[in-house]
């Protein structure tokens, strides 16, 4: 694809665009330095209520409910996963140097259009909604956290990676946690390519500003698609490798989910002709800055090799 010329301010990067998002009337009240959680605390508000269509729904429903403050209930911390080969953060996880976070316009709650080429990814419309609470302060909402999200486009393919689209950088994009805690992206419906199951990866950090330093990463996780809801969307015209590849994995068999994904099943509405909302409330740990959130998981898998240089989705490894 040919690329546009850009202008000079397209490579200041996050820090411009934060320099920028100061400038509006932004709420930054921040939380009151918890004490302590008693053990008995955390499991008490760890119930769940029955009134979800699923197991998955069910646990999404009740950590909306924390994240409203009403304090009756709580989730666990989201569990730590592999950012895989392509997450264009500036780490080397793949020994990879490409950063989407130094890009100007990365801050952003539409990610289908490339902000060099102005190419759009096309597919099924999508909104992320997604709620940040604070695992240690009773669920509280996890206010003004920078969230940087990314996945593949309709055809498996990675922006910035995958031959076809390394030119691109759609479908990648990073938002503040308001005052409850609460962002959201406008999006697609991801693919699924031939060996994980359909997923979008994310990164936490502690604000913006520290937003352009993968070393000060709080959580690296990924959110998961119901079976039934990928299902309807794959019969859409565009998305026909996804329901060979989604019919060969299951999420028993997947490297990531199959230790459990009840913390990491995103609940879903909508149609295919009207878009789908993906919601997740995401329980994490504030201090955990600068964990070693990047390196291989035991047992959820390795961030793989490099991307297939035919243009071929990526294989089961991000």
């Amino acid at each position: 694809m040919e690329q546009k010329e850009q202008p000079d301010i397209y490579d200041l990067g996050l820090p411009a665009d934060f320099q920028m998002f100061q400038q509006r009337p932004v709420d930054r009240r921040r939380f009151l330095k918890m004490g302590a959680a008693t053990l008995a605390l955390i499991l008490t508000g760890c119930s769940v209520g029955s009134e979800s269509e699923s197991a998955s729904q069910t646990t999404v429903s009740a950590a909306d409910d924390a994240a409203s403050g009403d304090g009756e209930v709580c989730v666990e911390d989201t569990p730590v996963e592999t950012a895989g080969p392509y997450p264009a953060d500036g780490s080397q996880a793949s020994n990879q140097d490409l950063n989407a976070l130094a890009l100007a316009g990365i801050v952003r709650s539409d990610i289908r259009t490339s902000l060099g080429t102005g190419n759009t990814a096309e597919g099924i419309p999508c909104t992320v909604e997604l709620t940040l609470v604070d695992t240690t302060n009773d669920c509280a909402p996890l206010a003004n956290h920078a969230l940087y999200l990314w996945h593949c486009d309709r055809d498996g393919a990675y922006s910035m990676y995958s031959a076809g689209v390394v030119d691109e950088d759609y479908l990648r994009g990073v938002q503040e946690s308001n005052s409850s805690g609460k962002l959201a992206f406008t999006t697609i419906f991801p693919a699924c390519y031939a060996g994980r199951w359909p997923h979008i990866h994310f990164e936490v950090y502690p604000s913006l500003a520290e937003a352009s330093d993968a070393s000060n990463v709080v959580l690296t996780s990924q959110l998961a698609f119901p079976e039934a809801i990928c299902n309807t969307a794959y019969e859409v015209d565009g998305y026909e490798q996804s329901v060979r590849n989604l019919s060969d994995i299951s999420l028993e068999t997947d490297n990531v989910f199959s230790d459990g994904v009840d913390l990491q099943m995103a609940a879903v509405t909508g149609d295919v002709t009207n878009g789908y909302t993906v919601k997740l409330t995401i329980g994490i740990d504030p201090t955990q800055v600068g964990s070693l959130q990047n390196e291989q998981i035991p047992g959820n898998g390795g961030p793989g090799g490099n991307p297939p240089g035919d243009g071929a989705p990526p294989s089961g490894n991000g």
